[in-house]
């Protein structure tokens, strides 16, 4: 759709009071982080009558300056250590805030969304670069002409995770409704990259093949992203040909993989990866506090043959997703730490490049315990949140909708030919 947004203030944000200066250590799981910033979208329809200062970006910048004293380093700036290593240089510069106008509504945006480098470019700030020294996070509130706001947020992913990023939004939102900062975030962030050290001397356990430069290197395929719905009826159904206690992730993540193998042809003999992600906050020994505010989440993949994910039943693949993200302990967590400092010792650590993976694979991203909808800045919830922009073929998100009575919402993105297969994979169940 075309779609003109007008910038109408650009003002950079710094905490509203004195916070630390330092250069902060970037863990190993945050190098291999891809080093660009993460963007979603909130859409928050017209208040009923009597919403005062709807969305006044006085009071958004006002509370944005108080939460950045206790997320300070996203007040910082991507820097340089010793030996060339990335930090955060924590100098209390601020974080980029733009208000924006465009000319068209919530309906035409988010009535049959579909996220783009364009809409990205509309109503997420973008930097020139990643790398050093760019700022680590920008905000940006679009006034749609129906009286919604989308409000558009890129955090830099080498600093935290979505985990990290939603308790962030969370304090600001609190503190922008009025309360103090002890009851906007009960729980301060913990910032300290060293609980994820390498051990002494480092020592790989495991294959670790998702992050080989090899796995990292495939090749960008044009694709096109479209949303799906998986309806509680559906998805009841699809656990019922699970195992008792089948997570809604395995269920649904299993018909994915499985629809994306029939959508594709792949041939029966051959093998596919399903690649997941694990928050290891809790996997950890000792664990990690739960406010834990950097990159605490580590790619894995589950290979199987093509023909067992067409011929043996979904509780079959629910169940290898399972055990392979019951794998994922204390031990091979910091394998993979190990494994990533030896890659960076030999110069072959590289952040994540995007999500280029052969096309024999897919990777299905769980937001289903994300509180994303726990984003009310004081004139309600949002409506719809979801990425901004996609960034490989392939990939999907699982997210929970507005009301749990609606289901679950499914951004996938895939090759425009093999759309109609996949969709009708999809709905069969």
């Amino acid at each position: 759709m075309q779609m003109k947004v007008e910038v109408v203030e650009s003002t950079i944000v710094a905490p509203s009071k004195e916070t630390p200066r330092f250069g902060l250590w970037l863990s190993n799981l945050d190098l291999a982080a891809p080093r660009s910033h993460t963007p979603l979208v909130y859409y928050y329809p017209a208040p009923t009558p009597g919403g005062e200062d709807f969305f006044s970006p006085h009071r958004l910048r006002a509370a944005l300056a108080r939460a950045l004293v206790l997320f300070y380093p996203l007040a910082g700036r991507l820097g340089v250590g010793e030996g060339g290593r990335p930090q955060v240089d924590c100098n209390g510069e601020g974080a980029l805030f733009v208000v924006a106008k465009a000319d068209c509504a919530g309906e035409d945006l988010f009535g049959n969304y579909e996220p783009s480098p364009e809409l990205r470019r509309m109503l997420v700030p973008l930097a020139p670069s990643g790398d050093p020294p760019c700022p680590l996070a920008m905000f940006q509130v679009t006034f749609l002409k129906c009286g919604g706001v989308v409000l558009g947020t890129g955090t830099h992913h080498g600093t935290m995770d979505g985990m990290g990023a939603a308790h962030f939004i969370q304090t600001w939102t609190g503190l922008t409704r009025g309360l103090s900062v002890s009851e906007a975030c009960p729980s301060p962030p913990c910032h300290d990259r060293t609980l994820l050290r390498r051990r002494f001397p480092p020592r790989v356990d495991f294959d670790h093949p998702v992050y080989s430069p090899a796995y990292l290197n495939g090749h960008p395929h044009p694709f096109e992203t479209r949303l799906y719905s998986v309806s509680p009826k559906l998805l009841a159904e699809l656990k019922s040909q699970c195992a008792p206690g089948v997570s809604t992730y395995g269920a649904i993540a299993a018909h994915l993989w499985r629809s994306m193998c029939v959508a594709r042809g792949l041939v029966p003999d051959s093998d596919t990866r399903l690649r997941v992600t694990a928050n290891v906050r809790h996997r950890l020994r000792p664990q990690l506090p739960r406010q834990f505010c950097g990159n605490a989440v580590l790619r894995d993949l589950v290979s199987v043959k093509v023909g067992d994910v067409l011929a043996q039943p979904l509780g079959f693949l629910a169940n290898t997703i399972r055990n392979g993200l019951e794998d994922v302990d204390d031990a091979y967590v910091r394998s993979v730490i190990d494994y990533l400092e030896l890659e960076s010792d030999k110069g072959s650590l590289q952040a994540a490049p995007g999500q280029l993976m052969p096309e024999s694979d897919m990777w299905v991203v769980s937001w289903l315990g994300m509180p994303v909808y726990d984003a009310d800045f004081g004139w309600g919830a949002p409506r719809f949140v979801a990425p901004a922009q996609m960034f490989g073929s392939g990939t999907a998100y699982v997210m929970q909708r507005a009301s749990r009575d609606d289901g679950i919402a499914v951004l996938f993105a895939l090759e425009p030919r093999y759309q109609q297969c996949f969709q009708d994979a999809l709905s069969r169940g």
